[in-house]
């Protein structure tokens, strides 16, 4: 963590949950194959999720940013929920083709 007088680049760069929480959203837009996105989305944003978590207990004492934690827990918390329901989805219908 970084301290409470920290610059605020360095306050940013340990901000990670909306990289995190982003990056589980956006890989469902950047690959048709979804499988293999549930796959990679869902890791990402069980981690955005921790991380949001870090960072929102971290806001209390002023070492990194309320909003952005937020932000990133519900990028993450979208990530994983299209994540997990793609794959009951297609566990429930394995006669579908598994591409989006």
């Amino acid at each position: 963590m970084t301290s409470v007088g920290a610059p605020e680049e360095t306050r940013q760069g340990a901000e990670l949950a909306v990289w995190f929480g982003g990056a589980s959203l956006a890989c469902w837009l950047c690959c048709p194959f979804w499988i293999l996105v549930s796959f990679v989305a869902l890791p990402l944003a069980l981690a955005g999720l921790v991380r949001a978590r870090v960072e929102y207990r971290a806001s209390k004492s002023g070492r990194a940013s309320r909003p952005r934690a937020v932000v990133g827990a519900a990028l993450s918390l979208l990530g994983a929920a299209a994540a997990i329901t793609y794959m009951v989805f297609s566990a429930r219908h394995p006669g579908l083709p598994v591409q989006g």
